[in-house]
């Protein structure tokens, strides 16, 4: 993590919370950070959870503090009324991070300056319990060691990868930003169809929840690929490969996923504008 930074995160909601218990947990000196967080109960929480100082806007951060990094953790729809708060002073010398989806690189040029050092990401909601993914695109302005910066802050949520082509981001949501949605859905459809052979409710569920955390958990520590593990699992002419068979119709899972992630992707370049 970065050596005595100081980190300003605007907003601490879910995902904003699990980043910041992410690099306190990492070394990050709570002294170092300054959250805005409007919402009193939820900042009296933060305070006294973690001892990081929160305020309920920039007005009332100390005027001393000059951020090294301005985290953007706000819901899209405030956007337009809180990001043009922090132009000036506050990220003159910061890369400004958004994890807020539907928000794309020229809308903070537009409302902070074109030649501020902005980085883009996609995270997802895995980031929770610290097996999230974030994809990230920088600006022009964004120097290496700032970068390597954002890449430090964004790992204590989980992997990282960086896209040079903003546009990009829009597929990535749509796989890996709404892609725990897919995946929870599979859950409840595997359990469905467990119940509707029989099974008891609670069983059918813990089966489904089981089976799909531990094959998630088997692909990220193996070094072979998601078919090779498929493979490895299907035995010529049994059970596996007769659900399979069923999946993989010419409009079965694969085209149903195709479909899918087109979709979100063509919503989410929709909402960027």
């Amino acid at each position: 993590m970065p050596d005595s930074r100081n980190i300003l995160l605007v907003g601490c909601g879910k995902m904003g919370g699990a980043m910041l218990r992410g690099w306190l947990a990492r070394g990050i000196d709570s002294a170092d950070v300054r959250v805005v967080e409007p919402f009193e109960a939820a900042a009296e929480e933060l305070r006294s959870e973690l001892s990081v100082p929160v305020v309920s806007a920039a007005t009332d951060l100390d005027p001393g503090f000059a951020p090294d990094i301005v985290v953007f953790a706000v819901k899209p729809q405030g956007m337009d009324d809180i990001v043009p708060s922090y132009a000036g002073r506050l990220i003159a010398d910061a890369v400004v991070l958004s994890i807020a989806a539907g928000r794309n690189i020229g809308f903070f040029e537009k409302h902070l300056g074109r030649d501020v050092a902005i980085v883009r990401t996609m995270p997802n909601t895995p980031a929770a319990v610290g097996r999230g993914i974030t994809a990230a695109c920088a600006n022009d302005g964004v120097s290496a060691d700032q970068r390597s910066v954002c890449q430090s802050l964004l790992e204590a949520i989980g992997e990282v990868v960086w896209v040079e082509d903003e546009s990009l981001i829009d597929p990535v949501t749509a796989v890996s930003g709404s892609g725990p949605a897919y995946v929870f859905l599979m859950i409840e459809c595997l359990a469905r169809a467990g119940k509707a052979q029989g099974l008891p409710p609670d069983t059918a569920e813990k089966l489904a929840r089981a089976t799909v955390a531990g094959s998630g958990e088997l692909a990220r520590v193996s070094d072979e690929s998601a078919e090779t593990l498929r493979v490895n699992v299907t035995s010529p002419g049994g059970t596996t490969a007769a659900a399979l068979e069923v999946l993989m119709e010419e409009e079965g899972l694969g085209r149903l996923m195709d479909r899918a992630v087109d979709a979100a992707t063509r919503r989410s370049r929709e909402l960027a504008g």
